[in-house]
């Protein structure tokens, strides 16, 4: 079957190397039971609840010492038995070596690398991200107990999508916020594990807030000042990281560099301090992103001496510094009268807490719940894949011969996006379609960029002797990536022209294969009657040319949906990145961001995708009616809307039955989005099959609306549920 369509893939992979007898290498970070002098201090008690242990080792600290743990690079006290620790290691999707607190080699050569986010975010699956949590995390204390990574991981990353050209998108759960929010929660429990008091490994999420611009138009993430509407604030800046910390109980979050509002926000008590500490109930530390403290006083001159800087940063909320500058002034701005000791040790106390909740403080590791973890353990060969993509599939049959061509039809690095580490193995594409078919290869362009035509006809020559064409390109890190902001949704230099090119001399199907983490305006290739399929493979992970080989010869049926919108190049006609509104500004022509607040063309929507089989929807039961019952007397503005703190929000909930329905030939997965997206569910439904599920949407936090003044309400009247081609009504009343 040959359809002209967008379509999408995400492929999870567990790939074994190699494993070799563990044997552990970590020495006991503190609390040695061979150490008579710190064995029997107070806070090497386990017996001894932790918040008291905390207060008993923040009493025997120094000044000097507790400056010295405000670093992410935190000192030894060896008169305490405390060795020195790494704060800085990252897990965006896999364990990562960015950051200093991790190396590979040895015993741990590599680390499972799953698909970016952007790409894993396409399933709309929370049990496959929270799954991904558990491997990664499996990892990490495995590596951890080896001497060679740490235990907090300053991942995930939950800014929205706000602007496809931002070169980090591709870091994100996408653009709307219950998915970011979901996809952090359930992220965050795959790590962290689901004991609230203690911690597997110790996440966070970043970076907060209103941070989606790196490098754009002469502007950088450190001078930059995000002007946010409290509204826009409430209702999707702020959703994914409240859902963090509300729901996934995350460790820690990360300010991030820019302003808000005139505010550093790692400086910014408001931010810090009343929001997600208090308001929220933050169980954990804030960290700031590497830095920041000096970018604020060094780039953005918020203060006028570095003394003012680390003063104001600490008293705002901030507990950890990724850089030296706290180390190098605190004392100076205790001395100077800028701070007291004891907002220091409101600092520490939440750095340490942690640490004693990973077990840092309970002695030999080969005692605790995971000192079992060891190199066996990394690069398993069990597997777990979600896999979503195209709508035509090849035969073994009848394309015998496939031309593979393109700039990514070889990737191996490309495939894993930035924040990675070193992969446990690679299959490209064109290695990944040669486990099918017999295969024609040629790069027709040097890389990415295509500057050039040179290969163009060798490319053309290989299509027109195939039985079928896959074209891989797209985009890669040298194009979009932390600190590169993208100038245009097309494809980079003559990939359009070569593609072009090679479907019109291609004597059997065309599949246009795309890995990018931001959308790509492919209005010319929807249009090319050549071109008879679209997969977007994002950045698809170690494996992600079995994935695609498995997708184009029908192994897999696909079930994912984009989690942002493909907007044409027009879109960005007039529309700076440093223009924050999310709603349309008509007086200045400026369009709405997001599915949410553009109704203008699009490449493709969000939410979009494609499957081998047909599934049809039926609303089945749902109420027509619900009471809101609220506190008072004065809840109500001119009887229209209730504010959601008046409401009596505990049970109340609007549950929807709906009959899905396989209609084709073919057994397969469904993601059912309910839109605005409130709610989502993934089912796998056999052909013929018809099954009923049952989604919760919880009125106050998804059928409310934010005011101008950032409040948040409940609309009384009529609400329209919408799923697929179905809707329902159901009205709010008091």
């Amino acid at each position: 079957m040959v359809l002209h369509k967008m379509a999408f893939l995400a492929a999870i992979f567990f790939f074994f190397v190699s494993s070799s007898i563990h044997v552990h290498s970590r020495e006991t970070f503190a609390c040695d039971a061979k150490d008579a002098a710190t064995a029997t201090l107070r806070f090497c008690q386990q017996s001894v609840p932790i918040p008291e242990r905390v207060k008993d080792l923040i009493g025997r600290l120094t000044l000097s010492e507790k400056v010295s743990l405000l670093g992410n690079t935190a000192a030894a006290i060896p008169r305490l038995g405390i060795k020195g620790y790494e704060w800085w290691s990252e897990a965006l999707h896999g364990v990562s070596n960015v950051g200093p607190g991790t190396k590979f080699g040895g015993s741990f050569p590599a680390a499972t690398s799953f698909p970016q986010v952007i790409t894993t975010a396409a399933s709309f699956n929370a049990s496959l991200w929270e799954s991904i949590g558990r491997v990664v995390s499996n990892e990490a204390r495995a590596m951890y107990n080896g001497g060679v990574g740490g235990l907090t991981y300053w991942s995930p990353n939950v800014n929205i999508l706000r602007d496809p050209r931002w070169g980090r998108g591709q870091e994100t759960p996408g653009e709307d916020p219950v998915l970011a929010g979901k996809y952090a929660a359930s992220y965050v429990r795959g790590l962290q594990g689901n004991d609230r008091s203690r911690l597997k490994v110790a996440a966070c999420c970043k970076h907060f807030t209103a941070y989606d611009l790196d490098n754009w138009n002469g502007v950088d993430r450190f001078h930059f000042n995000a002007k946010v509407s409290k509204q826009d604030i409430e209702d999707t800046f702020d959703v994914p990281f409240r859902m963090c910390v509300k729901e996934g109980n995350v460790a820690s979050i990360m300010c991030s560099y820019n302003q808000v509002n005139g505010v550093p926000t790692c400086a910014d008590p408001n931010l810090l301090k009343k929001t997600i500490r208090n308001q929220w109930g933050l169980n954990g530390y804030i960290v700031s992103d590497c830095d920041s403290v000096g970018v604020l006083y060094d780039t953005q001159h918020y203060t006028g001496t570095p003394e003012e800087a680390a003063a104001k940063s600490i008293k705002a909320g901030l507990d950890l510094d990724c850089g030296p500058f706290l180390g190098a002034h605190t004392i100076d701005a205790v001395n100077k009268n800028l701070l007291r000791e004891s907002d220091i040790d409101n600092a520490v106390v939440n750095t340490l807490t942690v640490q004693m909740r990973l077990g840092m403080f309970d002695g030999d590791i080969a005692t605790q719940p995971y000192g079992h973890l060891g190199s066996a353990h990394v690069c398993t060969p069990e597997s777990s894949s979600s896999r979503t993509s195209a709508h035509l599939y090849l035969s073994r049959h009848h394309h015998r011969k496939v031309a593979v061509i393109g700039p990514n039809a070889d990737a191996t690095v490309t495939m894993i996006g930035n924040y990675a580490g070193i992969a446990c193995g690679y299959t490209s594409p064109v290695q990944g379609i040669a486990g099918y078919a017999r295969t024609v290869h040629n790069k027709g362009c040097a890389d990415v960029h295509c500057m050039d035509d040179r290969l163009f006809d060798s490319a053309a020559e290989a299509a027109r002797g195939a039985d079928a064409t896959v074209l891989v390109m797209g985009l890669d890190q040298s194009i979009e990536a932390e600190f590169k902001d993208r100038n245009s949704l097309l494809l980079p230099g003559k990939q359009q022209e070569l593609i072009s090119r090679v479907a019109r001399a291609s004597k059997g199907p065309v599949v246009l294969v795309l890995m990018s983490g931001g959308p790509i305006d492919v209005t010319f290739a929807e249009k090319d009657p050549k071109i008879s399929a679209i997969v977007w493979a994002g950045y698809p992970g170690q494996e992600g040319g079995t994935a695609i080989a498995d997708i184009l010869f029908g192994a897999a049926n696909p079930g994912g949906k984009l989690p942002m919108t493909w907007y044409p190049q027009d879109y960005l006609t007039n529309l700076p990145m440093t223009e924050m509104s999310m709603r349309a500004i008509r007086s200045k022509r400026i369009p709405g961001r997001t599915y949410r607040f553009y109704d203008g063309p699009v490449v493709y929507p969000f939410g979009h995708g494609l499957s081998y089989t047909r599934f049809t929807h039926s609303i089945a039961d749902a109420p027509k009616v619900i009471p809101i019952a609220v506190r008072g007397r004065n809840s109500t503005v001119s009887g229209k809307s209730v504010r959601v703190t008046h409401a009596r929000c505990n049970r109340l909930s609007l549950g929807v039955h709906v009959d899905i329905k396989n209609v084709g030939t073919r057994d397969g997965t469904h993601t059912m989005l309910v839109k605005q997206l409130v709610a989502f569910t993934r089912v796998h439904v056999a052909a013929g099959e018809n099954k009923r599920v049952q989604v919760n949407i919880h009125v106050c936090k998804y059928l409310s609306v934010v005011d101008r003044a950032g409040i948040r309400r409940i609309p009384i009247g009529d609400h329209g549920i919408h799923i697929g081609d179905e809707s329902h009504t159901v009205s709010l009343r008091i």
